[in-house]
């Protein structure tokens, strides 16, 4: 993303003063992090836009579908003991493992690529400092991503959601939803992204539509109407330790978003 967000200020540099209409560059560092004080912040305090360009990882692919997104935690409570003595106290831990149990054989871990719902268990913590303590806490963290296909969560409130949670979870688990994101598209057949596909055609990325996993800031844009798309430079690895950037896809990049600028006509 860095790679595509210093291509975008290059094209910016070049163009944005010549171009017949106006134009912006956004630029944010809270998007891996739910995006809420950078884009959304920006959006509440009237910063619009009639279409966006997301300079994510893509390999000139224009991604018009990516996953909504929920936040969620599991909250155990029981009750304190000796670890020699079990049945005098109530595992916070164990109740939580099985509830989080329960959620992973509705939503099982994926193997493979796939357009379903996944759950990541990103952390499970107790404040029991001892070994020989029975914990009487516990809290685990799920990162949610869902398709638009999932009626248990599209287009549910965050009370909804934490209601649905709630049949998963044992006795004394309380689950905990910080926020749910929609899902976002993109309109495949708009003059916009029509033509952001064929300024990637011409420079040899003729490549069908992507959908993402991952939640984009662009569903902040979708719920206010705007289209929204992901196109950025080649890549793989993201967030891993073989992270990578495509440096044969930066001119491509340079000039297919040159082109789109210069020929787009705002309706």
């Amino acid at each position: 993303m860095k790679v595509s967000a210093l291509v975008m200020a290059w094209v910016f540099r070049e163009q944005a003063a010549a171009l017949p209409y106006p134009v912006a560059l956004q630029l944010v560092t809270d998007e891996e992090v739910g995006g809420r004080d950078g884009t959304l912040h920006q959006l509440r305090n009237g910063v619009i836009a009639d279409f966006v360009v997301i300079g994510e990882q893509s390999r000139l692919q224009v991604v018009t579908d990516s996953k909504g997104m929920v936040v969620a935690n599991l909250r155990a409570t029981g009750h304190a003991a000796h670890g020699a003595y079990p049945w005098l106290g109530d595992n916070a831990l164990l109740k939580l493992m099985r509830s989080v149990g329960n959620v992973l054989d509705r939503y099982p871990v994926a193997t493979e690529e796939v357009w379903r719902t996944t759950v990541n268990l990103a952390r499970i913590e107790t404040p029991a400092a001892a070994r020989n303590q029975v914990p009487a806490a516990a809290e685990a963290w799920l990162d949610i991503r869902f398709t638009p296909q999932d009626h248990d969560l599209d287009g549910r409130t965050t009370e909804q959601v934490a209601e649905y949670l709630r049949g998963f979870c044992e006795p004394g688990v309380t689950p905990v939803v910080d926020h749910v994101d929609p899902p976002h598209h993109a309109d495949q057949h708009s003059p916009d992204v029509r033509a952001l596909r064929a300024a990637a055609s011409r420079e040899g990325y003729d490549a069908p539509f992507l959908r993402k996993h991952g939640a984009a800031d662009g569903r902040f844009y979708y719920e206010r109407g705007v289209d929204a798309v992901i196109f950025g430079i080649g890549g793989d690895g993201q967030h891993g330790p073989q992270e990578y950037a495509d440096l044969t896809t930066v001119l491509p990049y340079r000039r297919a978003l040159t082109a789109f600028l210069r020929d787009r006509r705002p309706e």
